[in-house]
Protein backbone atom coordinates (compact mmCIF):
# COMPACT_ATOMS: atom_id res chain seq x y z
CA UNK A 1 0.00 0.00 0.00
CA UNK A 2 2.50 2.53 0.71
CA UNK A 3 4.40 1.44 -2.76
CA UNK A 4 0.98 2.59 -4.49
CA UNK A 5 0.59 5.80 -2.30
CA UNK A 6 4.21 6.64 -3.42
CA UNK A 7 3.48 6.14 -7.05
CA UNK A 8 0.37 7.79 -7.34
CA UNK A 9 1.71 10.71 -5.95
CA UNK A 10 5.57 10.53 -8.06
CA UNK A 11 2.93 10.37 -11.06
CA UNK A 12 0.91 13.63 -9.96
CA UNK A 13 4.05 15.52 -9.01
CA UNK A 14 4.97 17.16 -12.59
CA UNK A 15 3.89 21.09 -12.25
CA UNK A 16 1.22 22.49 -14.37
CA UNK A 17 3.89 24.40 -16.27
CA UNK A 18 5.22 21.01 -17.33
CA UNK A 19 2.83 19.63 -18.35
CA UNK A 20 1.35 22.89 -20.08
CA UNK A 21 4.79 22.70 -21.95
CA UNK A 22 4.32 19.13 -23.53
CA UNK A 23 0.78 20.35 -24.48
CA UNK A 24 1.71 23.23 -26.20
CA UNK A 25 4.87 20.75 -28.13
CA UNK A 26 1.48 18.36 -28.66
CA UNK A 27 2.33 15.54 -26.96
CA UNK A 28 -0.22 12.92 -26.62
CA UNK A 29 -1.04 11.15 -23.25
CA UNK A 30 1.43 8.31 -23.78
CA UNK A 31 4.37 10.58 -24.50
CA UNK A 32 3.25 13.15 -21.51
CA UNK A 33 3.02 9.44 -19.50
CA UNK A 34 6.68 8.24 -20.80
CA UNK A 35 8.32 11.11 -20.91
CA UNK A 36 7.00 13.18 -17.75
CA UNK A 37 5.36 11.76 -15.38
CA UNK A 38 7.12 8.59 -15.18
CA UNK A 39 10.06 9.79 -14.87
CA UNK A 40 9.07 12.05 -12.34
CA UNK A 41 7.54 8.86 -10.49
CA UNK A 42 10.88 6.45 -11.03
CA UNK A 43 12.52 8.28 -7.68
CA UNK A 44 9.78 7.84 -5.23
CA UNK A 45 8.66 4.34 -6.25
CA UNK A 46 12.72 3.33 -5.77
CA UNK A 47 12.32 5.19 -2.19
CA UNK A 48 9.08 2.87 -1.37
CA UNK A 49 10.45 -0.51 -2.94
CA UNK A 50 13.91 0.28 -0.39
CA UNK A 51 11.68 0.28 2.39
CA UNK A 52 9.18 -2.23 1.27
CA UNK A 53 12.19 -4.76 0.43
CA UNK A 54 13.57 -5.07 4.50
CA UNK A 55 9.90 -4.97 5.40
CA UNK A 56 8.88 -8.06 3.20
CA UNK A 57 11.69 -10.21 4.54
CA UNK A 58 10.42 -8.74 8.44
CA UNK A 59 6.84 -9.88 7.30
CA UNK A 60 7.88 -13.80 6.20
CA UNK A 61 9.63 -14.07 9.29
CA UNK A 62 6.29 -12.70 11.46
CA UNK A 63 4.22 -15.12 9.05
CA UNK A 64 6.56 -18.09 9.58
CA UNK A 65 6.44 -17.66 13.29
CA UNK A 66 2.47 -17.78 13.38
CA UNK A 67 1.84 -19.95 11.53
CA UNK A 68 4.80 -23.21 9.97
CA UNK A 69 6.64 -25.58 11.26
CA UNK A 70 9.90 -24.33 8.54
CA UNK A 71 11.62 -21.11 7.73
CA UNK A 72 13.85 -18.79 9.62
CA UNK A 73 11.09 -18.05 11.89
CA UNK A 74 10.31 -21.20 12.89
CA UNK A 75 14.04 -22.10 13.57
CA UNK A 76 14.22 -18.82 15.58
CA UNK A 77 11.27 -20.02 17.68
CA UNK A 78 13.25 -23.78 18.23
CA UNK A 79 16.41 -22.37 18.88
CA UNK A 80 14.84 -19.90 21.71
CA UNK A 81 12.79 -22.38 23.01
CA UNK A 82 15.57 -24.89 23.25
CA UNK A 83 18.63 -22.37 24.12
CA UNK A 84 20.82 -22.75 21.46
CA UNK A 85 21.47 -19.54 20.76
CA UNK A 86 24.44 -20.33 18.12
CA UNK A 87 21.25 -21.15 15.67
CA UNK A 88 19.53 -18.65 16.86
CA UNK A 89 22.27 -15.74 16.06
CA UNK A 90 22.44 -17.79 13.10
CA UNK A 91 18.88 -17.17 11.78
CA UNK A 92 18.98 -13.50 12.55
CA UNK A 93 22.21 -12.71 10.68
CA UNK A 94 20.48 -14.90 7.47
CA UNK A 95 17.62 -12.76 7.70
CA UNK A 96 19.90 -9.79 7.90
CA UNK A 97 21.50 -10.59 5.08
CA UNK A 98 18.84 -11.42 2.93
CA UNK A 99 16.98 -8.01 3.77
CA UNK A 100 20.75 -6.22 2.93
CA UNK A 101 20.47 -8.45 -0.71
CA UNK A 102 17.25 -7.61 -1.45
CA UNK A 103 17.89 -3.56 -0.45
CA UNK A 104 21.22 -3.83 -2.55
CA UNK A 105 19.26 -5.49 -5.45
CA UNK A 106 16.71 -2.09 -5.44
CA UNK A 107 19.36 0.47 -5.37
CA UNK A 108 20.93 -1.48 -8.27
CA UNK A 109 17.60 -1.34 -10.23
CA UNK A 110 17.54 2.14 -9.51
CA UNK A 111 20.93 3.26 -10.62
CA UNK A 112 19.89 1.18 -13.90
CA UNK A 113 16.59 2.19 -14.45
CA UNK A 114 16.98 6.25 -12.98
CA UNK A 115 20.34 7.41 -14.78
CA UNK A 116 19.69 11.38 -14.65
CA UNK A 117 20.01 11.97 -11.12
Amino acid sequence: FPTLINMIRGLESASPSEHELFRVLSATRWEIFWRLRLPRALPMLFASLRIASATAVIGAIVGEWIGSDRGLGALIIQATFNYQSDRLYAAIVLSSLLSIGFFMAVVAAERWSVRYR
